[in-house]
Parts: C-alpha cells; sequence; structure tokens
C-alpha cells in the first residue's frame, strides 16, 4: 500500500462538493473525450442528478482536497448504475479508484441492490481492469446509452447485504 493511500479518507458528499466534482469528472473526460450533454447535465448539477433521486456519491479525500469521486445512481429496482468515477491524474495508480470503487459496492450492497452496472469506453483499460478485478462482467447493453462514447458495458450481480 503507498504511504499516501492510508491517509486517504473516503466519505460522502458534502455542502459544497459540487466543484470538486465537476472538475474530477472534466478533468479525466476532457482528456480523453469531449463533455457530452448527459455529462454536463449530471457534473453540474449532482443534487439535482444524483442525490435529489437516491444516489449517494463518494470521494477520496487525500490532504483534505477531494482526489477521486464516484456516483452510485438509482437506475431500477434493486439496480444502481457506478458513474462518474474519476481520480485526478496525479493521485492515479495509487489504489484510490479500488477504495473508492469497494466503497460504492458495499453501499449498495447494504442498500439491498442486487446488481450494479456501468457503461465505460474501451480506451479506458485501467478502469476496466479495476473493474473486472472486483467481480465487474462484461453484459450487452441493458437499454439505449445516453453516452456517444460508451461502447462497454459491465454488471456486477451482488449477494446480500453483509450483517
Amino acid at each position: 500500500m503507498s504511504p499516501a493511500l492510508g491517509q486517504v479518507i473516503i466519505r460522502e458528499f458534502e455542502p459544497g462538493d459540487e466543484n470538486a466534482f465537476r472538475q474530477l469528472n472534466e478533468e479525466w473526460i476532457t482528456h480523453y473525450f469531449e463533455i457530452e450533454a448527459k455529462d454536463a447535465e449530471i457534473i453540474n448539477h449532482p443534487r439535482e442528478c444524483i442525490l435529489a433521486p437516491g444516489g449517494r456519491i463518494f470521494f477520496a479525500v487525500l490532504g483534505g482536497r477531494a482526489v477521486g469521486c464516484c456516483a452510485l445512481i438509482p437506475a431500477e429496482p434493486g439496480e444502481f448504475e457506478v458513474a462518474k468515477m474519476a481520480v485526478t491524474a496525479a493521485c492515479r495508480g495509487m489504489g484510490i479508484g479500488r477504495r473508492i470503487l469497494d466503497a460504492v459496492v458495499e453501499a449498495a450492497r447494504t442498500a439491498g441492490a442486487l446488481r450494479l452496472r456501468l457503461e465505460t469506453n474501451h480506451a479506458l483499460a485501467p478502469a476496466i481492469s479495476l473493474y473486472e478485478s472486483v467481480g465487474f462482467r462484461h453484459a450487452a447493453p441493458g437499454h439505449p446509452s445516453g453516452y456517444a462514447r460508451a461502447d462497454v458495458f459491465m454488471e456486477l450481480t451482488l449477494d446480500t447485504p453483509r450483517q
């Protein structure tokens, strides 16, 4: 474990986190792709698009600064979408993404979710490897994607909530 990883705190969205959520996501999206309409709506309005419908946003914080995030968005009954996962470039490869993803999966499991799904792009090979390592499997699209760049669809079947 990286020395800094032990100093990373995983916490949920707090008032004032909107800017960090937007910046973290703009960083990775604009590096690889272009901001699409769905991106802009979600990253500019996380309270309305994620939190209000019952979703959650998790942050990895290092030295008082948000260095990563991931959202858990309600989809169908018993199902959540894992979305807007980001780790700032300077902190990639330190295990922060895994810490955030583990927190998101556990939160979904505790909420009684039966399945998680996500959409990504084949160019994001490190993210795909991370998802596979925690048990996500490649799947057919469950519905039309709101993203032109989405060409990899994955899902994770969850066991019963841990007590």
